[in-house]
């Protein structure tokens, strides 16, 4: 009864479980009496399961997962196109006409940014936040955690000031007072009601910094000349059940095709381009897409370049065991058994590699954060959590089975006389086909992304060898604001920034300062249109844009825009003269090529504004990026635009280093008011940095990822010319007695590894060509086929081969004849 007992548990589900364990702990003997090679197996597939792990933490929140509210893929964006096809913001009045007339959508909203400052019992506090209409928490589907939240009599023009606050920003000022719902906050010296308190759990994408929202209370009306035909609203949607953004872009096309009489458009909101839609999820993340799409490639090549060295680690592993592997056959092993045996190994040494892996994902995710662009959406929800964990354990199953598999397979297949003679030629040639046909794998992957990081390095020196249009070193930046009623009147806005300007003047240090109402590459982009009395082209263009700058005098030569033609902008440009001003080349050119525009009278923004007269023209400027096409612009002294900025970005030039000056900069700004905020303080070699965030940030990826790249090929190619050397010791020994020099064995050596290298070369090479093509759109100024990146690659590899070859070959060369042959 026992026995027949025994035998069915030999059957069973106990004997697979005896076995296993049995294999686990043979496999830990293997590895602790390897302890060195079982070290170099777990670290090279730590990095490539570590390196994937932290990528997938990164990604996953901000391209797979859905946007953390419901229905999410119904969320819609809407902007307007402008002439040349590019997405614009909307107007209020295109929003209300797509609302009353279009059926496709549960609910509409626009928002624009808002901030705001905070007064009571506790330290005054700036903060960010937005104006929304009425609907926009119910097209993010969202309801307040406390109260009702805006209702549609809240925003009318005039209306009650309403707010509504985040969680945060409740348990920070009010103590999580559950009664704050009905209590008035003081906001910009106004009282306002609090309506509601968001869930604590609230992801805002489209601001991830906003703690209070109040309704955007423009005039349903649409006056004329209100800021209701201003484009500055962004506006998104929530489709109603059953329909598509197909459907949805079709009534709306249908809608910018027909307008009707009830629904006045002006010129520059008639919606004769139409109107733009795209999910949320594609817009929030689509400035940072083409850099993500990129470094998720870049870590899939290093995880199989990973696999490709633990493949060959384990090859010359198996290969050192043949005698073993002949030995357990003879006492009755299977094949089956043994492949079990060696998957087992592998997938152990892949599951110590997830787990350090895991530790170098925990401190990636620390890295990707610090290096993450300023653009780079829901950076809070990068975290190493229970999805990451399952993803990391699931990549080093597949790592272990794909690195196992040929190692075990040949193993299992070894003959049995091959086994025992350890020596055989066709043994060992086997062993050495696989593991050479590795390293030329290793060597073309490393390539691909040394490339890709070659491209990017070049294509960044090429970004910030571009003129911005003005000379950054020395100078300091920050953003004055105003706060309070005493603002709401214009002469006093002026007058506080002139008295700023006075103090700031008086710091030591300083050389030049000035302000503007918008600074380049920080993000703004505010564009009015312009129309010229005569132009000689006849080309009126009444709807053309252009950025305005609302400037101090003083503010072009502080940020060194060079003078072209005319004069520059001075004292005697104040309220009381007539308009004055700049334009820069590239809208010369477009309006008057080849001829003078000196004198020209022109309307910026409404026409029923006076004339301006151009008295100049300035060098271009890159607004927004080192990489996008100047934009044409025009500059008016602060005084004689019509209504005053509240808020102005100060420059200000230095004699030494611009960062020691911010506080002294800051006191002397709090020294004529204490209580106006500053903020976005920066030095403007830092915001032109800041401007190709998204490229530096690929670039130290790819750079990070080449190189671990190049440490495994050079591994790689390391163990198999090492290995070759051991296994020809005899070989070499004997050519060294019948004659060669030192000098034909180094040769002999070096020129296997280099055979090896340019295989992989020739292959990486083809390969390279087809993967630059996924970053074309991140470079700038160079090809994907840029030669000299090329060049320099191959050059690192071939470097690469000769240092990884050198030892060996340098060992093979010193091979003592006499003890060699005396061993055999």
């Amino acid at each position: 009864e026992s026995h027949l007992a025994e035998q069915v548990r030999e059957y069973g589900w106990e004997n697979l479980v005896d076995s296993t364990m049995a294999d686990l702990r043979y496999a830990s003997r293997r590895l602790r009496r390897a302890a060195g090679a079982s070290l170099l197996t777990i670290l090279s597939l730590a990095l490539g399961i570590g390196a994937t792990t932290a990528i997938f933490s990164a990604v996953n929140p901000i391209l797979f997962r859905s946007l953390p509210y419901p229905d999410a893929a119904r969320i819609m964006t809407l902007a307007d196109v402008g002439r040349d096809g590019a997405p614009i913001a909307v107007t209020f009045g295109t929003f209300r006409e797509v609302a009353t007339r279009g059926h496709a959508f549960e609910a509409l909203a626009v928002l624009k940014p808002w901030q705001a400052t905070m007064t009571g019992p506790a330290t005054p506090e700036r903060l960010e936040g937005q104006r929304v209409s009425a609907d926009y928490f119910r097209v993010l589907g969202v309801t307040p955690a406390l109260g009702p939240g805006f209702s549609i009599s809240d925003d009318r023009v005039d209306g009650a000031h309403v707010v509504i606050l985040s969680d945060g920003l409740w348990r920070r000022r009010f103590n999580a007072d559950p009664a704050i719902v009905g209590r008035q906050v003081m906001l910009n010296d106004d009282p306002f009601t609090v309506t509601g308190v968001l869930p604590a759990g609230f992801d805002n994408v489209l601001a991830p910094g906003a703690e209070v929202w109040a309704p955007l209370q423009y005039d349903a009306m649409l006056p004329a000349d209100g800021r209701e035909w201003g484009h500055h609203l962004r506006m998104i949607g929530r489709l109603a059940p059953g329909n598509s953004a197909a459907v949805a872009g079709g009534e709306v096309a249908a809608i910018a095709r027909a307008p009707e009489a009830e629904f006045v458009r002006p010129r520059w909101a008639s919606m004769e381009h139409g109107l733009q839609i795209h999910s949320l999820q594609d817009d929030v993340t689509q400035a940072v897409r083409p850099a993500l799409l990129a470094v998720i490639g870049a870590v899939l090549l290093l995880l199989v370049i990973a696999c490709v060295n633990v493949t060959n680690l384990l090859l010359a592993r198996a290969a050192a065991r043949r005698g073993e592997f002949a030995l357990r056959a003879v006492l009755g092993a299977g094949r089956p058994r043994l492949v079990r045996q060696l998957l087992t190994e592998t997938l152990l040494l892949a599951g110590l590699g997830a787990l350090a892996g895991l530790a170098i994902a925990a401190l990636g995710v620390r890295a990707l954060i610090a290096v993450s662009p300023a653009a780079l959406p829901r950076v809070a929800a990068i975290q190493v959590d229970g999805v990451v964990f399952a993803f990391a354990l699931g990549v080093s199953l597949l790592v272990g089975l794909a690195c196992g598999v040929l190692p075990a397979l040949r193993a299992s297949r070894e003959e049995l006389g091959d086994g025992i003679q350890a020596g055989s030629r066709r043994s060992v040639g086997g062993h050495h086909t696989a593991r050479r046909t590795l390293v030329v794998a290793e060597v073309a992957l490393a390539l691909v992304l040394l490339v890709g990081a070659g491209l990017l390095l070049r294509s960044l020196n090429r970004l910030f060898a571009v003129a911005p249009g003005f000379d950054p070193t020395g100078l300091l930046t920050m953003q004055v604001q105003t706060s309070g009623h005493r603002f709401d009147d214009d002469a006093t806005t002026r007058r506080f920034f002139h008295e700023v300007l006075a103090a700031v003047r008086h710091v030591p240090g300083v050389s030049a300062a000035a302000f503007t109402s918008q600074l380049p590459l920080t993000g703004d982009a505010e564009q009015y249109g312009i129309h010229f009395e005569s132009s000689p082209t006849d080309r009126l263009e009444q709807d053309h844009s252009v950025y305005r700058y609302a400037v101090t005098p003083g503010y072009l030569e502080a940020m060194g825009i060079p003078l072209r033609r005319g004069r520059l902008l001075d004292a005697r440009d104040d309220a009381r003269a007539t308009a004055a001003v700049l334009i820069n080349e590239s809208l010369a050119r477009r309006f008057f090529p080849g001829q003078d525009p000196i004198g020209q009278r022109v309307h910026i923004g409404s026409t029923d504004l006076p004339w301006a007269t151009v008295v100049g023209v300035v060098g271009d400027v890159k607004q927004t990026s080192l990489a996008v096409t100047v934009g044409d612009a025009a500059y008016l002294t602060m005084d004689q635009w019509y209504s005053a900025d509240r808020a102005m970005s100060l420059v200000v030039r230095t004699q030494g280093g611009p960062a020691a000056l911010a506080e002294p900069v800051r006191s002397a700004i709090w020294s004529v008011d204490k209580d106006q905020p500053i903020v976005r303080v920066a030095t403007m070699t830092d915001l032109v940095d800041r401007s190709a965030a998204e490229r530096r940030f690929a670039l130290v990826l790819f750079e990070v990822f080449a190189g671990v790249a190049l440490l495994l090929a050079g591994a790689g190619t390391y163990g198999v010319v090492s290995g070759s050397v051991n296994e020809r010791i005899r070989e070499l020994g004997v050519r060294t007695a019948l004659g060669a020099t030192r000098v034909q064995i180094l040769l002999l050596i070096l020129r296997q590894g280099m055979v090896l290298t340019t295989m992989g070369i020739a292959l990486g090479l083809v390969g390279a060509v087809l993967a630059s093509q996924v970053i074309a759109t991140m470079l700038f100024g160079i090809s994907p086929l840029d030669p000299a990146t090329y060049v320099a690659v191959v050059g690192v590899l071939v470097s690469m081969s000769i240092l990884a070859c050198g030892l060996p070959a340098w060992r093979a060369a010193t091979v003592d004849p006499a003890v060699t042959l005396r061993a055999e």
